[in-house]
């Protein structure tokens, strides 16, 4: 499987392509804080591209800056990860070392992921910065699905928000939320308003924790002895069933 759908999606100016490998010894030094993760990515990553810069100068997008953040460029880098790769924590280390917002597109084995994470400075350590609600979605590039193919539609960056770097990033959040509802709700829709974002977001947190504990109370419901306790818990998987009935509508 190729990156190249979701790259040629985005659009991307000339101007703003990059094209370089990037070296292991950067993500060694700037996101591995255990000797486990830099053992991570020294045997999980094969290679790491830097596909493209989003800058004003080359997409005419302003900078943004705040007391909270500071956008001075949007960063996309392609990952392919080994066999043996642990995704999940490869994916946090490398939004974790590179200081601009992140496009990161990995892929394991045959499967590719979208990942996306607002920044802010650290307020404990002066010049650092932390990622905020990290965001992925797997995604079958060479069969989309009809949410899948309208998400990628979606995305070419001069059809994002271009008030500033951040207002155009959220725009990519926005719609990465969006498939994920898609992916449940079967319509692909952005938000078309911050609260809906803001709503969407929640939603879809909560949707996702609704059926962790949904998973839980079953397995005990089927392990159950005692009748009274069985009884308990069917209940509560009804009211939970019902809450996340009631999550989807809202999505």
């Amino acid at each position: 499987m190729s990156f190249a759908p979701l790259i040629n999606a985005l659009a991307i100016p000339d101007e703003a392509l990059v094209d370089q490998r990037v070296p292991k010894k950067l993500l060694l030094e700037q996101g591995a804080p255990t000797a486990a993760d830099k053992r991570q990515i020294q045997d999980g990553i094969e290679e790491m591209t830097w596909v493209a810069a989003l800058k004003p100068i080359n997409i005419g997008v302003p900078a943004f800056q705040d007391d909270v953040r500071e956008y001075l460029e949007i960063a996309i880098l392609t990952v392919d990860l080994r066999s043996t790769a642990k995704p999940p924590r490869l994916i946090e280390l490398i939004h974790r070392a590179i200081p601009y917002p992140l496009v990161l597109v990995t892929k394991h084995r045959d499967a590719v992921n979208l990942s996306l994470a607002h920044k802010r400075w650290s307020l404990g350590e002066a010049g650092r910065v932390v990622i905020e609600d990290l965001r992925q979605v797997p995604l079958n590039l060479d069969t989309p699905s009809a949410e899948e193919a309208s998400f990628l539609a979606s995305l070419a960056v001069s059809r994002l928000p271009a008030r500033d770097l951040f207002a155009l990033y959220d725009g990519l959040l926005e719609r990465l939320a969006a498939l994920e509802a898609a992916r449940i709700t079967g319509a692909f829709v952005p938000p078309d308003s911050a609260d809906r974002a803001s709503a969407l977001r929640d939603g879809l947190d909560t949707y996702a924790r609704l059926q962790r504990d949904l998973a839980v109370l079953r397995t005990q419901a089927k392990k159950e002895k005692q009748l009274n306790r069985r009884v308990e818990l069917n209940l509560e998987i009804k009211r939970l069933e019902a809450k996340l009935t009631e999550t989807e509508k809202a999505l």
